[in-house]
């Protein structure tokens, strides 16, 4: 039997579909707050048969923080695949970020490593590389700096990867992907849902980084491959292309039927609002809403070469352009 954490993800409900429709025995981990049924509405993007392929899924219980609990969520378990986390780049979440990235990554790996598991697939993210050096493209041997200032994300992240390789040199044979900027509709807006909506809404502004994309089907699709393969030990980069936010911004205001964005953000005023949104939160702690690495990212130029998965079992992306006419024809529905 599998196991998937963080079924109710926008990875992990996508992995869900690809898994049963095989015909898959599957486990799926869920929190006592998670909505389930949010899963067939990514199940519906699909097929009709959404009830009978949802059915086919054995939903427990669990959190995994909770060893207890997620002890005989492993029972008759042979791979798995470990999509949970959290994504926040707000320093204070630091506490929840490391108790559930890294914790919670290293009971998963333990409870492999003693209920005797064949296989794990740990998804990462391209937050844990490095960093473009003389023009080259970052690639899988690309090296974590410490000494940057890295966000909180991905210094859980980075964290819970060696936790996976902890694993691996204990005899747990590993892969770990590290997607880029996933898109693709999932059960919640969020991550890169927000971009489309900004773009559907016809957004005149964009700022000038440029970033890695990948569809969500592909990093699902790459997550089930490698698995099956004989291949372990060993993390792929899963990027389709990269891309400048004005080009994907202006891609998807094209498929709205809107006009593309003409002004260029300046980074000092968004660090400026960034400050300001810190201020706000420390007077009257509401949520923060515009992180200052939430606006490094949005003006850093990160390329990635993806081409080893590539080699490694002879995968090809989705275009872009094919992913993004689908999306926005989602949202349409929706």
């Amino acid at each position: 039997m599998i196991l998937v954490t963080g079924g109710t993800g926008l990875v992990g409900s996508h992995l869900l579909y690809f898994l049963v429709k095989e015909n898959e025995r599957v486990r799926a981990i869920h929190r006592e707050n998670s909505d389930i049924t949010s899963v067939k509405k990514v199940f519906a993007l699909y097929t009709s048969e959404v009830d009978s392929l949802f059915n086919k899924i054995e939903w427990f219980q669990a959190s995994i923080t909770d060893i207890p609990a997620l002890s005989v969520a492993f029972r008759d378990i042979s791979k798995v695949y470990h999509c949970a986390a959290i994504i926040s780049f707000d320093p204070s979440k630091y506490k929840i970020l490391k108790k559930i990235n890294v914790e919670g990554t290293a009971n998963i790996v333990n409870l492999c490593l003693t209920q005797d598991v064949e296989k794990l697939c740990y998804v990462s993210s391209v937050a844990t590389l490095g960093s473009n050096i003389d023009d080259q493209l970052i690639s899988e041997e690309s090296p974590w700096n410490p000494d940057e200032k890295n966000n909180v994300y991905a210094i859980t992240k980075y964290a819970a990867e060696m936790e996976v390789w902890r694993g691996s040199q204990e005899g747990l044979k590993v892969v770990i992907v590290n997607p880029g900027v996933i898109l693709g509709s999932g059960p919640k807006d969020g991550g890169s849902g927000v971009i489309i909506s900004l773009a559907a809404n016809g957004i005149p502004f964009y700022p000038f980084g440029a970033m890695g994309i990948v569809d969500v089907q592909d990093v699902a699709k790459a997550m089930v491959q490698l698995m099956d393969s004989e291949i372990h030990n060993e993390q792929f980069i899963l990027v389709g292309e990269n891309i400048t936010y004005k080009s994907l911004l202006s891609k998807l205001a094209k498929l709205f039927g809107n006009k593309p964005p003409t002004i260029k953000l300046s980074k000092r005023i968004m660090l400026f609002v960034s400050g300001m949104d810190w201020l706000i939160n420390l007077i009257f702690k509401t949520e923060r809403k515009i992180i200052k690495a939430n606006v490094k990212s949005m003006f850093a130029i990160s390329l990635y070469d993806s081409n080893k998965i590539k080699n490694a079992i002879n995968f090809h992306y989705t275009s872009t352009q094919q992913t993004l006419e689908r999306i926005v024809k989602e949202k349409r529905k929706n």
